[in-house]
């Protein structure tokens, strides 16, 4: 059966069945495809009306529960949890349901409350992203793990002691994750604060953890490298087209992975011969387009990219045709790494790097580099001052004894 109208829904799922098959159409699903999706749909909404779950209430937890219910009956359809992964995209797209669903079962546990209402203060009045709070959540709950009793919270043993006495016992099981473990415990004080459950001066009482500026090096890769990946890519297929342009953009304009995936249609302007930059804390640069990456965009675009209503320049290779995630953008870069057969590991940011030293030996000052990389501080592009090792020689002082 290839005609997703005629699976049949009922239950509290059934009003939105044809708007799901809409959605699953618009990004890419086959109608066969489609279908399989919409009978598990039915098979979730008959489970809901005789447990009397409603249609806010599913979450990941919600079809955990539903598919171990389904395999103690006996159901030998093997199932899994990520099969209601575009059914849920779909619910919190719609606000149907919350958009930040951490996959807590339901529980009356004081600390999953209060971790609800930190995120959605996070949402509301910092306006974080969706990712960004998912990645504080899990350090709060650790948190306030350490101050709940048979499901009670006690927030009186929440003193500047305890705080800096859990900062620092972390740091000696987790050193290098202390950093970000920090900066979520300082946001979770201020909204325990604002929430009255404690008192003022504990944000304070979270050391400050020693970071060494500019101690390392950037990590770039020669020109041969890079020129070794971007040929690597196979132009006689959609996904290789794809992949260098990707390749490309990231090389030759320096950007952050998060800045190739935002990169939408109307941020290029053919005419003017330039490209707007989404970075971060929704701050917009523009940068001029040279012709390389032009032409590799414009190869993608016309003979490769799907057919969609989606606006991102860059999509994934299968249906749902949708904007590439962070994590599938990097891995371009490892592959084709793998396939030129260098010897490291290579992710997208090295290609930032590398954009950053080929325009240091061009002859480029770091101010220009600064303001190509859009960084907000002169500091952070002075790193790169170490890899020019002629203009170092110069200021390097003899060894005492020995003759220049």
């Amino acid at each position: 059966m290839g005609d997703p109208s005629q699976v049949r829904v009922s239950g509290p799922l059934a009003p939105l069945a044809g708007d799901f098959a809409d959605w699953l159409a618009s990004v890419g699903y086959a109608p066969g495809s489609a279908v399989h999706h919409l009978y598990r749909v039915a098979r979730l909404s008959e489970w809901m009306a005789v447990e009397g779950v409603g249609v806010s209430a599913v979450n990941s937890a919600v079809v955990e529960e539903f598919l171990t219910d389904r395999q103690a009956r006996g159901h030998s359809v093997g199932w899994r949890a990520g099969a209601f992964d575009r059914l849920l995209e779909f619910l919190r797209d719609g606000g149907l349901v919350a958009r930040v669903d951490g996959g807590e079962p339901p529980s009356e546990s004081a600390a999953v409350l209060v971790i609800a209402r930190f995120a959605r203060y996070l949402e509301v009045e910092h306006g974080l992203a969706v990712r960004t709070i998912a990645r504080y959540l899990p350090d709060a709950r650790v948190f306030l793990d350490c101050f709940e009793r048979d499901g009670v919270l006690d927030f009186e043993r929440v003193t500047a002691a305890t705080v800096t006495q859990f900062v620092v016992d972390w740091s000696r099981r987790y050193p290098n994750s202390t950093p970000h473990m920090a900066s979520a415990l300082r946001s979770l004080l201020r909204f325990l604060r604002v929430d009255g459950l404690v008192g003022a001066g504990l944000v304070e009482a979270v050391p400050g953890v020693a970071r060494r500026r500019l101690a390392g090096l950037p990590k770039a890769l020669p020109a041969g490298e890079v020129a070794a990946m971007l040929a690597s890519c196979d132009r006689t297929t959609a996904v290789g087209r794809r992949d260098l342009a990707i390749l490309t953009v990231l090389s030759r304009l320096g950007l952050r992975v998060g800045e190739a995936v935002a990169l939408r249609l109307n941020d290029i302007d053919w005419r003017r011969g330039e490209i707007t930059i989404r970075g971060k804390g929704n701050r917009h640069g523009v940068l001029p387009l040279p012709a390389d990456v032009g032409e590799a965009i414009v190869s993608y675009l016309v003979d490769t990219r799907p057919a969609t209503d989606a606006r991102e320049v860059f999509l994934r290779s299968r249906a749902p045709y949708r904007a590439m995630s962070r994590n599938a953008m990097s891995n371009v870069a490892a592959a084709a790494a793998r396939r030129a057969g260098l010897p490291t590991v290579v992710y997208a940011h090295r290609l930032r790097h590398s954009a950053a030293t080929a325009m240091l030996a061009g002859g480029a000052s770091l101010d220009e580099i600064g303001q190509v990389l859009r960084h907000r501080h002169r500091l952070t592009t002075a790193i790169y001052a170490k890899v020019d090792v002629e203009s170092l020689r110069a200021l390097a002082r003899p060894w005492p004894g020995v003759s220049a």
